[in-house]
């Protein structure tokens, strides 16, 4: 056998799996890419969320925060740049009901949250308009690039072979995993006990080709979401972010500033068919932004909107359809543990990464092999 663990995907979830997993395994991830994380890992708001807006017992709520707190922690142990700089879900006359209702599932879930009236939060942030808003202290931003550097560079030292220019060409199953993948032009195949799906946008292609049955695969939903930077000084000093959307579709098209200080807002949320995907900015969105962003700072100037970027988040409900919680679906092969595929990995993931890899490690180690 070659490897104990084979990961598909590079992105940060797959690269966390690879420290984690490297602690009790031989790993290797394997990424179609040049570089690791340069679709859905690069292409976020780069925030560190509170877990307020997850349905209650999901993976999302449970994962988001101890990720939180594990992420913060990894921040200051190793030097990744990140500033926990707050917050505020602002609300309009007609959504306090909504806003009171985060308020109290903070307070279940012991987030630190702070309850701010128009005045107060005119004191705050004197260029937001909104009848109230909610404070979270514990939200913040980091700089996800490096936090991948050092995910990739603790999983080397513990001896993961991370592989770049690596597609998945096949994948059988026959008492272990046969992995073909592509080096330098020819194919190269390894053997490996388990194989772990953490491709992302392509992960319902991969469990196909993997041969985990059409029924445990569920429909892919790309949704697209652009951003816009706001050229000159920032008019704020935290993130801002207006009520959810239905079905948590997307989180409104919020404020957050980069650890420069360079404020952009984003993302919209605009379905794709999956047959085409583009990260391509659409500039004619500028004056729907424009529109969305004025509804809490009524002083937006859109000449200041500039196309930043796009990313694509991989969702497993339409934009009508309740939103649905990450799913973790192992595949089995006459009763053997084959390994596992990860679906629906969008908001929060970035946050609950490190909690996400440990859960997937406890859960391997947990399984009684057989055969």
């Amino acid at each position: 056998m070659d490897f104990d663990v084979t990961i598909l995907g590079g992105g940060v979830i797959g690269v966390a799996l690879a420290r984690a997993l490297s602690h009790h395994y031989s790993v290797l991830l394997l990424e179609q890419h040049a570089q690791l994380g340069t679709e859905t890992s690069s292409r976020n708001s780069e925030v560190i969320h509170a877990g307020l807006y997850y349905p209650s017992g999901s993976l999302k709520e449970q994962l988001c925060l101890d990720g939180k707190q594990r992420l913060y922690a990894f921040c200051e142990r190793y030097d990744v740049p990140f500033n926990a700089i707050g917050k505020l879900i602002v609300a309009q006359p007609h959504q306090l009901h909504e806003l009171d209702a985060l308020a109290s599932k903070a307070r279940r879930l012991n987030i630190p949250i702070e309850h701010l009236n128009r005045q107060q939060l005119q004191a705050r942030e004197p260029l937001v308009v909104a009848e109230q808003a909610l404070f979270s202290p514990t939200t913040g931003i980091l700089d996800s690039h490096t936090y991948l550097h050092r995910l990739a560079q603790h999983a080397t030292d513990q001896g993961a072979l991370l592989q770049c220019h690596s597609p998945l060409l096949a994948a059988r199953f026959d008492q272990h995993w046969h992995i073909t993948t592509e080096q330098q032009g020819h194919p190269f195949t390894v053997t490996s006990r388990y194989c772990i799906n953490a491709t992302g946008l392509q992960a319902q292609a991969t469990a196909q080709r993997c041969g985990l049955a059409a029924n445990q695969i569920p429909t892919l939903y790309p949704c697209k979401g652009h951003y816009f930077s706001y050229q000159g000084r920032s008019p704020f000093q935290h993130l801002i972010y207006p009520m959810p959307e239905a079905n948590l579709a997307g989180l409104g098209i919020h404020a957050t500033l980069d650890l420069a200080g360079q404020v952009r807002f984003g993302p919209d949320t605009q379905y794709l068919d999956a047959e085409h995907l583009s990260y391509q900015v659409d500039e004619s969105r500028r004056a729907l932004f424009a529109n969305a962003i004025q509804q809490y700072f009524p002083s937006c100037d859109a000449t200041r909107l500039q196309p930043e970027y796009a990313g694509i988040r991989p969702k497993l409900h339409a934009a009508h359809q309740p939103n649905q919680d990450f799913t973790l679906t192992p595949q089995w092969h006459h009763q053997q543990l084959a390994g596992l595929h990860l679906f629906g990995i969008e908001s929060p993931g970035l946050t609950a990464s490190l909690a996400l890899a440990n859960h997937v490690t406890e859960w391997l180690r947990s399984q009684k092999q057989t055969g």
